[in-house]
Order: C-alpha cells, then sequence, then structure tokens
C-alpha cells in the first residue's frame, strides 16, 4: 500500500553526445558498431515473455551494404497473432493495478539504463539496421527516446494531479484508469525513438500492448525491447510481434478487445484501419482510440526579406532536406524562393549540397547513408526519372541512383515551373527537393499554394527578416503545419520543447511527447463521495 504522494524527477532533455574525434564516446560507439556488425544474430518473437521461433524468417541487413548480413528476424503468423492477444489479455490486471509509481519506476530505470550501459549498442543497432549517421542515431534512438520516458513519466504524474474542486460536504475525485483491452502499436523504420515510444506511452499509464515494428527497423527495436526486460518490464505488457501487416490486420482489429492503435505510416494505411475499425464497431466492447502520425509534405518558404539570411537558408534547406536521406515525416520536400533571391540562393545551395559526402554510416565523414530498401529505392528514383524527363522540371544538382551495393540516392534539387508539379505534392520520403520560383509580387499567391498544393499538414518553415512578413505568413499557414519553425528547418522536435504531430492527412495531431498523447490512453472516473447524504427526498421548495 502506498502511503504518500510522490514526486516523479524533474524530467531533462538527454544531452547530445558530438562523437567528435578524440572524443572518448566516439571509440567507444565505433568499437561496438564493428563488435555488431561482426556478428549474426536471431530475432524472435516475444510473447508473454517467451521468445518464439517460428522458423518462418526474413534476412537483417544493413541498407548501405545488403549483401552483409547482420541476422534474421522470425515471423509471426495467425497462431501467434492469438497468443500475442492472449498474453497481453492475461497481464492487463496485474498490470493496470500496479501502484503507478512502480510503473514510473521501470521507464526511468529504462531510460537511465539507454543514457547509460545500453547506447552505445542502440545507437549502433541504428547506424547499422538504418543507415543513420552516428550523430541521427544519437538525437533518435538515444536522446529522443530517452527524453520519451522521462518526460512522459513526468507528464502522467501531473495528469493524474490534476483534480476537480469539492463544493462543501463533497468531495470531488478524478480516477486516471488505463483502456479496457489491449492496444496496437504500429511503428515505422525510420526513428528508433517512434518505435520506442509508441508502445510505451500507452504502456507506463496501465495498458497492455501488441507491438508491430517495421520489419527494416526490427533490429534495433529488439535491443530497445531488451532495455525494457533490463528495466523490469513484467513479460506481456508489451509483446513484440514482427510479421507482415496483413497477417496481424483482421485479428486483431477485429478482436471484441482492441482498444486502440498507436500507429505512425503512411496515411494510405492508417485511412484503411479507420475504415475497418469503423466497420467493425458492432464487434467491440468499447470505442477504440484511433491516434495516428501519417504523411507529409514538408515545406519550406522563404520571404524576400529574408536576403541577408542566405547563408543560414542554405543551411537550414540543405539539413531539413538531406540528414537521414530525407526519410523523416518532417524531412523538407517542397521550397517556395522569391525571384530576387534565387539567382544567389541557387549558387550557394548547389555548392554546398555537392560537398555531401555518402556512403558506409560506420564512416563517420559520411553526412548521409542509404535510403532504408529496395522499394524505397525504386520508387524515389522512378520521382528523379520523372522530373528528368519532364519539360517542367530541371534536376539542377544530384539525380544519380546506385544500388549495386547499397541503396544510395543522391541528394536531389530540382527547380520546376509548375508549382503543382508532381514531386511538389506527393510525399516521396527520400534526399528530393523540389524547388519552386515565384515573382516576389506573387507572394499572396504563393502562400496559397504552399497552403492548399498538399493533402499533408505536418511541418513547415517560413524564413524572413521583416517581422511584419512574419506575422502575416504564420497567419495565413496557420494550417498548413502542425509544427512550424521560423527561421530554422522543419525537422528536429524535441520532446518537452515541440510536441509533435500534424492534422490534415498528416494525422490525428495527437502530440506525441506532451501530456495530449498519454490522455489519449486513460479513461477518466469521476468519483463523487458525499459526507452526509440526504435523509429526506423532499426538497425545500415542496413547503
Amino acid at each position: 500500500m502506498t502511503n504518500a504522494y510522490f514526486e516523479v524527477p524533474e524530467p531533462y532533455n538527454e544531452p547530445v553526445l558530438d562523437y567528435a574525434p578524440g572524443d572518448p564516446e566516439r571509440d567507444a560507439l565505433q568499437a561496438r558498431i564493428a563488435e555488431m556488425a561482426a556478428e549474426e544474430i536471431e530475432i524472435p518473437l516475444i510473447i508473454g515473455g517467451q521468445e518464439i521461433r517460428t522458423g518462418n524468417t526474413i534476412d537483417v541487413r544493413p541498407p548501405h551494404n545488403h549483401g552483409h548480413r547482420l541476422g534474421v528476424c522470425h515471423q509471426a503468423g495467425e497462431k501467434e497473432v492469438k497468443m500475442a492477444i492472449e498474453a497481453a489479455l492475461d497481464a492487463r490486471h496485474a498490470w493496470a493495478t500496479m501502484p503507478w509509481e512502480h510503473r514510473a519506476a521501470i521507464f526511468l530505470k529504462a531510460a537511465d539504463l539507454l543514457a547509460g550501459p545500453w547506447r552505445d549498442t542502440v545507437n549502433a543497432a541504428t547506424i547499422l539496421g538504418q543507415s543513420k549517421t552516428a550523430h541521427q542515431a544519437e538525437i533518435d534512438s538515444a536522446c529522443e527516446l530517452i527524453d520519451f520516458w522521462r518526460f512522459n513519466v513526468s507528464y502522467m504524474a501531473d495528469l493524474m494531479g490534476d483534480q476537480p474542486f469539492s463544493s462543501p460536504g463533497v468531495w470531488n475525485r478524478l480516477e486516471y484508469r488505463a483502456l479496457e483491452g489491449f492496444i496496437f502499436a504500429v511503428t515505422p523504420f525510420n526513428f528508433t525513438a517512434i518505435g520506442g515510444n509508441l508502445p510505451t506511452s500507452p504502456a507506463m499509464v496501465g495498458n497492455v500492448v501488441i507491438w508491430k515494428p517495421s520489419s527494416t527497423a526490427i533490429y534495433s527495436n529488439y535491443y530497445v525491447y531488451r532495455v525494457l526486460q533490463a528495466a523490469g518490464l513484467p513479460d506481456g505488457v508489451i509483446n513484440l510481434l514482427p510479421g507482415p501487416s496483413a497477417v496481424m490486420a483482421d485479428q486483431i482489429l477485429n478482436h471484441s478487445h482492441f482498444a486502440g492503435i498507436h500507429f505512425t505510416g503512411s496515411t494510405r494505411v492508417f485511412n484503411s484501419i479507420w475504415k475497418q475499425v469503423g466497420a467493425n464497431m458492432s464487434n467491440y466492447k468499447f470505442y477504440p482510440r484511433l491516434v495516428g502520425e501519417t504523411g507529409g509534405k514538408d515545406f519550406i518558404f522563404a520571404h524576400p526579406s529574408a536576403a541577408p539570411l542566405l547563408d543560414e537558408l542554405v543551411v537550414g534547406t540543405l539539413r531539413g532536406a538531406f540528414e537521414y536521406q530525407g526519410q523523416k515525416c518532417s524531412a523538407a520536400s517542397r521550397m517556395y524562393v522569391p525571384r530576387s533571391i534565387w539567382p544567389q540562393f541557387s549558387e550557394k545551395l548547389v555548392a554546398e549540397v555537392e560537398q555531401i559526402k555518402m556512403g558506409d554510416t560506420a564512416d563517420f565523414s559520411n553526412f548521409m547513408g542509404a535510403v532504408i530498401d529496395q522499394k524505397a529505392f525504386n520508387s524515389i528514383k522512378g520521382y528523379i526519372d520523372h522530373a528528368r524527363d519532364s519539360d517542367e522540371a530541371e534536376i539542377i544538382t544530384g539525380g544519380c541512383c546506385d544500388d549495386s551495393v547499397g541503396y544510395f540516392i543522391e541528394p536531389t534539387v530540382i527547380v520546376t515551373t509548375n508549382p503543382k508539379f508532381k514531386t511538389m505534392q506527393e510525399e516521396i520520403f527520400g534526399p528530393v527537393l523540389t524547388i519552386y520560383v515565384y515573382e516576389d509580387e506573387e507572394l499572396e499567391e504563393a502562400l496559397t499554394l504552399c497552403d492548399e498544393t498538399s493533402p499533408y499538414a505536418l511541418t513547415g518553415a517560413i524564413w524572413a527578416r521583416d517581422r511584419q512578413a512574419i506575422v502575416m505568413m504564420s497567419d495565413r499557414l496557420r494550417n498548413a503545419a502542425g509544427n512550424f519553425y521560423i527561421n530554422d528547418k522543419p525537422t528536429g522536435a524535441v520532446v518537452g520543447q515541440q510536441p509533435f504531430g500534424g492534422a490534415r492527412g498528416s494525422g490525428t495531431n495527437d502530440k506525441a511527447g506532451s501530456p495530449i498523447n498519454l490522455l489519449r490512453w486513460m479513461s477518466l472516473r469521476a468519483i463523487k463521495e458525499t459526507m452526509v447524504p440526504a435523509a429526506d427526498w423532499r426538497y425545500p421548495f415542496m413547503g
């Protein structure tokens, strides 16, 4: 029994390590990369704490060297999906009724384990398995995931401390319960931190989870799961279930105890999930919570007054478009530049982009690695080929694609005369930036194009020195992005500082890394206790 109010430790953002030459952390990380690259592992399903090997496996290979094998991963079938649902429901009561401070302690411990002895392993797995550079891995698989676990614990405590007013003779209370049933967490390849956050944020507040990681991120996600086990997560609370979505979807989405989905992926897939859930409403015991972060066609919009900021604009554009090969949900994919600054800006941008070095991410001199797999390579190359063949577009730098060793695509800049050109509208998810040059006197029309060309509204950035212009542009683009940046790149949201999510075709905007997201996984019970109940049913007005 708990006989005290507990205050959780004040959360703070995990410091980002530089891994600069001469740093001991650099030597340790490079050594761990070499160790892990030299061994092959076998990744099982983990259901109810038990390792399950189905014999149906896929290879795990680095995108930048697809001839090398890091291991194999077993795939779930219908039998294992059923087992995972049963294991989660079996674990639910004990987990939901565990005192909240003990649930909090597990994730605070996981954060410290990841910040300490597990940091090199999870970062190395992200570098090898997802072709991230040391910096991109550090800000993702270490710092962001650590921040999620620390800040979410604090948010949980703050939410539960939000209690109602009580009138004389009455004590009103709010209880923050877990949802009934189980949560389905579907996580993407591009951020290890998302892989770790989507199953743990519902679990933290008492829910049980089936976690389907992306097959192209399973290497790092498996080690994240091992961190949770080392932190003392009870068996069955989160069940690791790699495998094809088609095998899982019907059983999970049709189950009467399906309580919600925490999803990051494509708009098309999330729409199909929403449709299937709607068709199954008569099967459910409760209304499922649907939380999704989906597509993006993120923009940079430069105002004519940004002329004194050209060097900074070039850096923000280059980093925003090409860090992690443009495979961030928030990556800059389209840009609007005024005619007055275009000649200088384009010259500077091309000069800098042509200095980018890409290759094996174990080589710390590389700024870029490979795109995630053959399917992504083919899709991105298709957009580049379309631009090359069009009389409405010109590739001013990049455009070369080579999948002989790894899935390498040069950072590519396209300039189009058509503001609704295919690569200005459609999500590409690769190192391709398309620029439309607008006439300075047509600023209003260009802002309308920026707002209306894409169905998405995830991130966007504006650049200007004129404060009146910043006010006007911010207002005009109010609904065009859920995360909006002024004189910065449209990437790099930090937990506790910029809660992340967008609306329109980009998702439900439930803001990962904020109390808003945690509240989606809670079901509140209002409790009223009357100290002296009425002893007569008659009201005074009846006298």
